[in-house]
């Protein structure tokens, strides 16, 4: 069953790890990569990547991506997002801390951002506003 779209943004709310992919070069498949997200309450997803990363260079290209977020207890269910890009920036360090709180234990993002900010090179958060959705729960099957 399609879920409405109040279940579709709590459950991107909720920190799952999302698949994204995102129009490769001329006899490649699409890029299809595990990333972090943020949901923002407005509707906005964006991400946080290299900014010489080849996805960040294949969103550039394409202007648009997509994200794919499942889950498989207490019920199998996904979320599809696609959309354009509407916004690129250079990251900073509070929206690196912000993210790695979402998916880390608390004892472990101080940690993690310290290290990031100093090894990963120059990051972009890359905004995407989705056009288009798909979603289902296949309920207890």
């Amino acid at each position: 069953m399609a879920l409405n779209r109040e279940e579709r943004a709590a459950f991107l709310a909720e920190p799952h790890i999302a698949a994204l992919a995102v129009a490769a070069e001329e006899g490649r498949a699409p890029l299809t990569v595990p990333i972090w997200y943020q949901y923002e309450s407005d509707g906005t997803v964006w991400i946080l990547t290299g900014k010489n990363s080849r996805k960040n260079v294949l969103i550039g290209a394409a202007g648009r991506f997509s994200l794919m977020v499942e889950r498989l207890e207490p019920t199998i269910r996904y979320v599809s997002v696609e959309g354009p890009v509407t916004g690129t920036e250079p990251a900073t360090i509070e929206q690196l801390r912000e993210i790695s709180a979402r998916y880390l234990p608390a004892d472990k993002v101080d940690g993690y951002v310290d290290f990031a900010w100093k090894n990963h090179g120059e990051q972009v958060v890359v905004r995407m506003r989705p056009e288009r959705w798909l979603s289902s729960d296949l309920g207890t099957v």
